[in-house]
């Protein structure tokens, strides 16, 4: 059984080490805090047995809906909980009146793009163009 609620920041080390496990970046905490003044309701984990095993991050900036940093524990996976915590941001988003969903996945991530795509997530032809700003002084 999972339970999905809002993150807490009591959560946060049981997170970076899902994000660990899954091969995932961990967002450090000053980027994690600036993130949750935006829409922290859109930051879910997933307990199982009161135990933190997955986590999705989602973020919406009054046009368009992103889903950042899904993650669900290796000893955890293949039991739908990847799934419940996409229908549940989705879920979340619809109710701030989003129209649409995107996200990314790398290009050798196979496996994702299969799951995505059995979400009914497709491919588009965008290039991501990307560029690190300076740290203010």
């Amino acid at each position: 059984m999972l339970q999905i609620r809002e993150f807490q920041w009591s959560d946060y080390d049981t997170v970076a080490a899902v994000w660990a496990a899954a091969g995932r970046e961990v967002v450090p905490r000053a980027e994690l805090a600036a993130k949750l003044t935006r829409d922290p309701e859109l930051f879910l984990v997933g307990l199982s047995d009161d135990a933190v095993v997955a986590v999705v991050m989602g973020t919406y900036d009054g046009r368009r809906g992103w889903i950042l940093r899904l993650a669900v524990d290796p000893s955890h996976r293949r039991r739908g909980f990847a799934s419940r915590m996409v229908a549940e941001l989705e879920s979340r988003l619809q109710k701030l009146g989003c129209p649409r969903v995107n996200l990314l996945v790398m290009p050798d991530n196979e496996a994702g793009l299969r799951f995505w795509q059995a979400l009914g997530y497709l491919p588009m032809p965008d290039v991501l163009c990307t560029k690190p700003l300076p740290t203010p002084t």
